[in-house]
């Protein structure tokens, strides 16, 4: 057996799934439908939790154990220092917003986020297999948490330093994510996602040379030969996110999921327009007007996100690919139509012949 494939069903066993393939945990894109669904094809769904309130995370997980007995992970993201606000500024966005938009209200950007601690304290008593983060590491105390319940923990990172960082911390595996994959940064320090943009083939070695536990490599892996390159370059396992996101079972807006089977790996573009954070979206007229010189820059997260609630709402329900937050990595157009567990056994099964 290709030492790769050893490696990669060793990592299956102690998680007690049969495919090294793990569902990307995207906040408002992991229905249960999704996560089992992946389960069912021998991989590992995922709940991205960040917007959710305590007993949503408990019913989430409810469910997913009622349809199936597959492992899942849970994920948040560690919150970043409270944002400094600019009233003048954010009044210059609320108008630039409103030409993509409904009319946004003054105090759009009063939005609460959920409580963080409490958010912990839901995930660890629902015990998935995993819970992860993004965004930086867990709390000490959190860490001890997750570990006396016998939960594991892995540590999304983005360069060499924060997979060093997050070893130390205490991470069980880290979540290697190059710059091509959908959705947000996992840089730890929001300042410095855009300046760390390493790719995949890049970072994934020197993790994997850097720490001790096992790596998964996330970003722009969409099909069976992404799967065998990364496991061939040191990675037990891989995370998809945009791959899956064309399955009927993401149930996404069909305007965002034709864009996504239709996107060049040029086609898709980082920005901070969405919320504050930076992130890889299609490429669309209103990321375009965003980045453009006359336009307001985008607030910090969470403030950023609130003010563009009511436009992604409004965007989201009349199907408008213009104004809409459609999250998708550079190799977006590999993504196939097809239930999720067809898309886990048809990689697995490729990558396995790939790899001899």
């Amino acid at each position: 057996m290709h030492p790769a494939l050893a490696r990669a069903r060793s990592f299956c066993r102690t998680l007690g799934i049969e495919v090294p393939i793990l569902l990307a945990p995207m906040a408002g894109a992991c229905p249960v439908a999704l996560s089992a669904a992946v389960a069912r094809g021998g991989g590992m769904g995922a709940c991205g939790a960040l917007l959710m309130a305590p007993e949503q995370i408990a019913g989430w997980a409810a469910q997913m154990r009622a349809v199936s007995n597959g492992a899942f992970q849970m994920n948040l993201w560690i919150p970043d220092p409270p944002p400094q606000r600019d009233p003048d500024h954010e009044a210059a966005l609320r108008h630039f917003l409103g030409g993509w938009g409904p009319e946004v209200p003054e105090d759009a950007a009063e939005a609460p986020l959920p409580d963080f601690d409490a958010q912990c304290a839901a995930m660890i008593a629902a015990g998935p297999a995993v819970i992860s983060s993004i965004m930086g590491v867990y709390p000490p105390e959190i860490v001890a948490q997750i570990k006396a319940r016998g939960i594991r923990w892995f540590a999304t990172v983005t360069t060499l330093a924060e997979a060093r960082a997050a070893e130390a911390a205490g991470a069980d595996a880290i979540v290697a994510q190059g710059m091509e994959a959908g959705g947000h940064r996992g840089a730890f320090a929001a300042q410095d996602a855009a300046g760390a943009m390493v790719g995949l083939m890049a970072l994934l070695p020197a993790v994997v040379d850097a720490v001790s536990v096992p790596v998964i490599a996330t970003g722009g892996i969409a099909d069976a030969r992404g799967v065998a390159a990364a496991l061939l370059l040191g990675a037990s396992a891989v995370q998809i996110g945009t791959g899956f996101l064309r399955a009927p079972e993401a149930q996404l807006a069909p305007a965002w999921a034709e864009a996504i089977g239709a996107a060049a790996p040029e086609g898709t573009v980082a920005t901070r327009a969405f919320s504050g954070r930076l992130g890889r979206a299609i490429r669309t007229a209103y990321t375009d007007a965003a980045g453009a010189e006359d336009a307001p820059e985008p607030a910090p997260y969470p403030v950023q996100r609130a003010l563009t609630a009511p436009m992604r709402a409004a965007a989201a329900k009349a199907g408008d690919l213009r104004s809409m937050q459609a999250w998708a990595g550079q190799s977006a157009a590999l993504a196939r139509a097809e239930p999720a567990d067809r898309i886990v056994a048809r990689l697995w099964g490729e990558a396995q012949a790939l790899l001899g």
